[in-house]
């Protein structure tokens, strides 16, 4: 015999669509965008990974003053390479932009078409995809040389497999997808360029590959010297230090943490609604069940009946939101990431993480919430549920109000005291849902104001970074030596402004989180641009030790430092004090009298520094200490220098021998660059938020209206309008939601710290400040009081529809 209780499910699903409706919508937004974004992110991976192989890219690339004869060329490859042409031609663009031509490729550093179709004349070309989106550029469209002399019809839109990111110099701090591009022409339309412009361009592939990152080092350096004894060098660039196709690779999967915390927080948020639901269902239907215990039913048939539901909604969610995540929210997820990257054509990968983490993980999280609560609630006796008293313990006595308040006062505050406990749940959920709102507001803020203060806290207006030719440090000596005394006569200048530095590039100990690069400056004494008295740092450091009693610590790992280190051959090298940039400071927790402790990024070679000052700079992990110590520690020799600052642009350097320069379009780049990067995700994290904060509102209110339908019929019967009943209940509510947004807000921050701390140290290199524009308190707590007027707006047509034969019901 089928069990009679199943005839109760559609009823009560009718009934109740309201309330299951919002659970599904709940289920189908989380399950459908966290999923969508972690197959996008598996999938654009595992397409970023094979296309090492499927594109034949480059083992690394060297650049030389002319063309190689063919005898060099065969015996550079008898080294264990396989060597291909990869000249190019850069061109300004009258967009402001540049474009740099390579003639089309078959062999190394395969191009993907993503639309259109690749040029087979002269005056066509394929640009880059991201460049084309980028500059509002279609197939068809032509583009113009600076000098309006040459034009090129496009005739497909490309993805350059060596080009992953849009570096123009792999220098550069940030890739440019704005006003740099890279494009192919045919071999004949590439002649036509001009020639003057050509570079020598040439890439590698080993014959064995090398199976560490530590062995393709080592194997790459000894290649650089080996060719730069058959040829000139310009520029050696093995592919571990190629930005342009590994930044992509240490980049991508970042996100990944941030959408983890956020399917955290939904998670919780869902355990609240599935206890709220279920208890709600018991107490309307306590009559019911005593009825059914009194009848022969058991717990555990009760059990099952009351979780089928639930269980069966939660499933279908899950179908949905799968669905919706493997087609709409993965292609929202995936154009995210073309937003950023020059990625070739991905196919769509099955993630189990993303199905484990989505899917499995709520349904069980539904399972065990269900069953605590209904567990629990069942544990009374029939003929408590009969009298509906479910509390289990001793009634108490009503709180004690006034007469001195005005009637409709007192009945609002009996109200809000008699739905206490769904007001705190109530109160739980706005945290966690202002907690995703401020999310989405918070990140685009603090960018905005980080660049404003990478800008005002610039440690001059142009900061160039010298680069030493390849052919002064491998080949012939004397050939070494000559192009050694070419730089260092190339490479001064007569600028008043310029003044010299030192630097060197040392690595955080890896640890809980990923080594991080930290430049190290040597700074004059008198520095006009870095004003750290280096005189008053010793006595500094020991005026903090006398009156502190601080433990020497490591970097952001908290290690020790072992005294017999130094008797090791792995010896930590202690120097001086020294002052490290507020931006290291703050990522690492440091204060004045710590230890950090850096070491080579391919050595066991380490050095530790003491802690005399914080020097306020946030665009980069820093550590400043005078040039002549810095050049002493590193044996660079007494007169070395890297650098140059200066306030006035520099122009009687030879280009060949800058590396980089730190200006203020460079970290423009940075912040362009970012806003593209991160813009739409958290338009839709906001968007996500307001669904969120809507459900929770509406699901709780929806609630306490339920649990008071027998007074509210009462109040109907005595005479009362619908508009006066919504003052005593609606604004009830109303005053409750109001208190717990502006309570809500100062805990929001403290959480929203750690998280965002947690967040920065997992995602990115580099550090940015956690800053909130006070404008975001405002602007949360405005969508608060918006959304919360639709839903009460939905509340009073519950509450006309509350019939005066309701309070006939039920009575005790």
């Amino acid at each position: 015999m089928k069990n009679p209780l199943r005839k109760r499910l559609p009823r009560e699903l009718k009934g109740e669509l309201g309330k299951y409706l919002v659970v599904f919508i709940l289920m189908v937004l989380t399950i459908g965008m966290v999923s969508g974004f972690l197959v996008a992110d598996g999938s654009m991976i595992v397409a970023y990974n094979d296309g090492f192989e499927k594109y034949n890219i480059e083992n690394g690339n060297f650049r030389t003053n002319q063309q190689i004869y063919k005898s060099q060329k065969e015996e550079i490859q008898n080294l264990g390479i396989k060597l291909y042409e990869n000249f190019y031609i850069e061109e300004p663009l009258d967009n402001e932009s540049t474009m740099r031509f390579f003639k089309n490729r078959t062999e190394i550093n395969g191009v993907c078409l993503m639309k259109g179709e690749l040029p087979k004349a002269t005056g066509e070309i394929a640009i880059d995809r991201m460049y084309a989106d980028n500059n509002d550029l279609k197939v068809g469209d032509t583009l113009k040389s600076q000098s309006g002399k040459q034009t090129w019809k496009i005739t497909g839109l490309v993805a350059l497999s060596d080009y992953s990111c849009l570096f123009q110099n792999n220098n550069d701090s940030m890739f440019d997808s704005v006003k740099f591009g890279v494009s192919v022409v045919t071999p004949e339309e590439f002649d036509t360029l001009d020639q003057d412009k050509l570079q020598y361009n040439y890439s590698w592939i080993y014959d064995k590959q090398p199976k560490t990152e530590k062995e393709e080092k080592d194997v790459s350096e000894e290649l650089m010297e080996n060719i730069g004894e058959i040829v000139t060098l310009e520029a050696f660039v093995p592919r571990y230090l190629n930005q342009a196709i590994t930044f992509t690779g240490d980049d991508m999967g970042s996100d990944k943490a941030m959408m983890i915390i956020l399917l955290y927080i939904v998670i919780v948020i869902m355990a609240f609604v599935f206890g709220i639901t279920i208890s709600n269902t018991i107490r309307r239907e306590s009559g019911v069940i005593g009825t059914l215990r009194a009848s022969g039913y058991t717990r555990r048939e009760l059990i099952r009946h009351y979780m089928a539901l639930p269980v069966l909604v939660t499933l279908v969610g899950a179908l949905v939101g799968n669905i919706l995540g493997y087609t709409v929210f993965k292609n929202v997820c995936a154009g995210m990431y073309y937003g950023s990257y020059s990625l070739p054509t991905y196919v769509t990968v099955w993630s189990a993480e993303a199905f484990l983490l989505t899917t499995v993980v709520p349904v069980i999280i539904m399972l065990v919430v269900n069953y605590g609560v209904l567990r629990h609630k069942l544990r009374l006796s029939p003929l408590k549920f009969l009298r509906r008293d479910l509390s289990g313990r001793k009634r108490k006595k009503a709180i004690y109000l006034s007469p001195v308040i005005k009637i409709f006062s007192r009945f609002r505050l009996r109200v809000i005291f008699q739905n206490m406990s769904n007001y705190l749940v109530l109160f739980i959920g706005i945290i966690f849902a202002n907690l995703l709102l401020m999310f989405g507001l918070l990140l685009p803020s603090a960018l905005s104001h980080y660049q404003v203060e990478i800008q005002n806290n610039m440690l001059a207006k142009y900061q160039y970074m010298l680069q030493i030719p390849a052919s002064a440090v491998s080949g012939n000596k004397f050939d070494g030596l000559i192009s050694l005394l070419e730089f260092y006569m190339d490479s001064r200048t007569d600028n008043e402004d310029a003044e010299e530095f030192s630097a060197y590039s040392l690595n955080t100990l890896p640890g809980k989180y990923k080594s991080e690069e930290v430049l190290l400056y040597g700074i004059e004494p008198d520095s006009r641009y870095v004003a750290i008295d280096f005189n008053d740092t010793k006595d500094t450091y020991e005026s903090s030790e006398n009156t502190t009693d601080t433990k020497d610590k490591i970097d952001e790992a908290g290690n020790k430092v072992k005294a017999d280190n130094k008797n090791t051959a792995n010896a930590e090298k202690e120097s001086a004090a020294v002052y490290i940039s507020s931006a290291y400071a703050d990522k690492f927790l440091l204060h004045v009298g710590d230890t950090i402790t850096l070491k080579e990024k391919y050595e066991k070679e380490k050095y530790s520094f003491k802690i005399a000052g914080v020097y306020d700079y946030t665009a980069a992990l820093c550590v400043f200490m005078p040039r002549s110590e810095l050049n002493d520690i590193f044996d660079l020799g007494e007169d070395y220098y890297s650098g140059y600052f200066s306030d006035t642009e520099l122009t009687d350097i030879k280009s060949q021998y800058i590396g980089s320069v730190v200006d203020l379009d460079a970290l423009t780049k940075i912040s362009r660059q970012l806003d593209v990067s991160m813009g739409s995700m958290m338009g839709m994290v906001n968007g996500f938020a307001i669904v969120i904060y809507m459900v929770l509102i509406y699901l709780l209110s929806k609630i306490i209206i339920e649990k008071n339908a027998q007074s509210i019929s009462m109040v109907k019967i005595l005479g009362y309008t619908n508009g006066e009943i919504s003052r005593l209940y609606i604004l009830s509510t109303s005053m409750v939601v109001v208190l717990c947004l502006l309570l809500s807000l100062p805990l929001e921050t403290v959480i929203m710290k750690v998280l965002f701390r947690e967040m920065m140290l997992s995602s990115i290199s580099g550090w940015i400040t956690l800053w909130i524009d006070p404008m975001i308190y405002l602007q949360m707590f405005a969508a608060g009081i918006v959304t919360y007027t639709v839903v009460a707006l939905l509340e009073f047509r519950r509450i006309k529809k509350v019939p005066m034969d309701e309070a006939l019901k039920n009575v005790e």
